[in-house]
């Protein structure tokens, strides 16, 4: 069976459609209107026909002509404004979001859960609760796409990007990449299986764990000597030579050129591959760079660290 329309599976799938179904009736409309002034004319002005010719009335040429382009241009931002305010309102950040953390390469893509648990080409989720991708490319740009769940987000080598979406209907949907991404660009897609809570909490609880990303970043932050720095002060052993890490994840930090910024993963990200770029203030400009030395992967797992890293002391 031909399906001409993909299936609607998350809060914002709804929303899109409504969004295509006017922007459709809107152009089928004007079509439609020139379609039949393009036959009136020809058929009224064609060669040898009686119909008056000259000069349009000034009305005709002045205040139609000014009307049109003013009534284009207020749908234009009406339907702007619509798709923008839909956009912002979608998926608000939700704290008991669940955290995905995708790699992608030529040609696949990796998943894995904050337990440990891991998939290839594949995503399981629950029906009902925001899930929070955390994306970064290990090559090129690629482009993460589930028609269904009408979600797209590009995804690039050396940053970090995300996407939250909350699944509405459970079933098996289709995973595509949707960015040109070499040969097998055409052949780099999965699966996203939507399940009821009770089945997904089975599902994870079955499969095969290794350690969660932040106990595995926590040992590359001591195996890459940052410890020897920042430490873990909140036993009151570290010698204080770097900014303290406890608490820093989404809070504001000064740096040495007065602005503020928020610790975000871009932050963090940044500053382990490009320490000089936002220096704290108050502390020397002494860190090195780790670019080069820390691969994607490590990277997911040292910002998982920064980010359990909740509770200053």
């Amino acid at each position: 069976m031909i399906q001409f329309w993909p299936a609607t599976a998350s809060d914002l799938a709804q929303r899109v459609d409504g969004l295509t179904g006017v922007l459709l009736a809107i152009c089928g409309a004007i079509l439609l209107l020139v379609g039949c002034l393009l036959l009136g004319f020809s058929i009224r002005y064609r060669r040898g026909s009686t119909a008056k010719r000259g000069a349009l009335p000034e009305f005709i040429s002045r205040e139609v002509e000014v009307g049109w382009t003013a009534a284009t241009l207020f749908l234009a931002l009406f339907l702007f404004a619509w798709a923008t305010g839909m956009e912002l309102r979608a998926n608000p950040p939700q704290p008991d979001a669940i955290e995905v953390h995708v790699l992608a390469r030529q040609w696949m893509w990796k998943t894995r859960h904050s337990n440990g648990a891991q998939e290839i080409d594949a995503l399981h989720v629950p029906r009902g609760e925001q899930v929070r991708l955390l994306m970064t490319s290990q090559d090129v740009i690629h482009s993460f796409f589930v028609p269904a769940f009408r979600a797209k987000q590009d995804v690039l080598p050396g940053r970090l990007t995300e996407l939250r979406f909350t699944a509405t209907q459970t079933g098996t949907y289709d995973l595509f990449c949707a960015e040109f991404c070499g040969t097998l660009h055409a052949r780099m897609g999965g699966k996203v299986t939507v399940m009821e809570p009770e089945d997904f909490a089975r599902w994870l609880a079955a499969q095969p764990r290794g350690d969660d990303l932040a106990r595995e970043g926590a040992a590359l932050f001591v195996s890459l000597g940052c410890a020897g720095c920042h430490g873990d002060r909140r036993g009151g052993s570290a010698t204080v030579r770097a900014p303290r890490l406890e608490g820093v994840y989404n809070s504001p930090v000064p740096l040495s050129d007065g602005r503020v910024v928020t610790a975000d993963e871009a932050y963090l990200r940044d500053s382990i591959l490009q320490p000089k770029r936002d220096v704290v203030a108050g502390f020397p400009d002494v860190m090195p760079s780790f670019a080069g030395l820390v691969h994607e992967e490590e990277m997911q797992r040292l910002l998982a660290y920064l980010r359990s890293l909740k509770d200053a002391p």
